[in-house]
């Protein structure tokens, strides 16, 4: 089977016309119509019941259709890579997570994928789910862990990575951290601490109180730092992204599982990925991670 015959079958099914895919293809139509026929006899299977100048796909037309369609994307991907390589292109892997992500995982993924493909130069920032949001859109970055916070987009690839409960960090001095567990009613005049910039306090706190149903006073760190920082002053409490291993807590400071009422907050993790830039070294490193987290949540 030639891969000229792939594209032949899929240029005649998406232009539902023979003479049209030879004009789009450059061939004679004849040539369009020889090829599907060899094709045919090859299988040993009608991929198309033909009525006049009109046909239909039948089930193995259609399911052959498909598999063509994502053969032709995939050597199409697979050419593109090889001639970047083999001119000793640069190919630079942009990924992004939250700021607010403290686990291991992301470290290991990232320490993996160099040794697998020490030829890509990977680059790293952090920020919001919005802030990450309008970086993967407007392509500066390649790849973004993040939380779901919104309906998944079709322009995108949902790549879900693992389900994770929600913890909080609460310094041992707040009488909350003797309990073993806390809900968000226990925590309503305790003020919560979110990491955003400036321009996205207002995204977050919205967030966190109309959608996860936080209440009382939000106070606002820069980084992770900065809010443990504010934790351990016994300021407030810190709603830490559970994506993964995270590293132990200070002497003078206690993590707890978050509660709604009577049972814990779970908080769905993606890699997103736009389907316009999609690769294979992103859905490598995708892979990767989600390996490494699926793993630990299985321990």
């Amino acid at each position: 089977m030639l891969l000229n015959q792939l594209k032949y079958f899929v240029a005649v099914v998406e232009n539902n016309s023979f003479t049209e895919a030879a004009s789009r293809l450059y061939v004679s139509q004849s040539a369009v119509s020889q090829q599907i026929q060899v094709l045919e006899e090859t299988l040993g299977v009608v991929l198309l019941t033909r009525q006049h100048r009109r046909f239909q796909l039948t089930p193995a037309g259609n399911h052959f259709y498909q598999r063509s369609k994502m053969i032709l994307a995939q050597v199409d991907e697979m050419t593109k890579e090889t001639i970047t390589i083999g001119t000793n292109e640069e190919v630079e892997l942009k990924i992004g997570y939250l700021r607010v992500y403290g686990g291991q995982e992301l470290h290991e993924a990232i320490t993996q994928f160099s040794e697998i493909y020490p030829e890509i130069t990977l680059s790293v920032i952090n920020g919001t789910h919005e802030e990450l949001y309008h970086e993967i859109i407007n392509d500066r970055v390649d790849i973004i862990l993040s939380d779901q916070r919104r309906a998944f987009s079709d322009e995108c690839v949902n790549f879900e990575l693992v389900k994770s409960p929600m913890y909080v960090e609460i310094s041992k001095r707040h009488p909350l951290s003797e309990t073993n567990i806390l809900t968000l009613k226990m925590l309503e005049n305790t003020p919560c601490i979110l990491i955003a910039a400036n321009e996205q306090k207002a995204v977050e706190e919205e967030y966190y109180k109309n959608t996860l149903g936080f209440s009382g006073h939000f106070i606002f760190a820069e980084n992770l730092e900065a809010g443990r920082l504010l934790v351990a002053a016994n300021q407030g409490f810190l709603p830490i992204e559970s994506v993964g291993t995270l590293a132990p807590v200070t002497s003078r400071v206690k993590r707890l599982p978050l509660y709604r009422t009577e049972q814990p907050i779970i908080r769905n993790y993606c890699a997103f990925w736009m389907k316009r830039t999609a690769n294979y070294y992103i859905e490598e490193f995708a892979l990767i991670l989600q390996k490494l987290l699926q793993k630990d949540a299985t321990l």
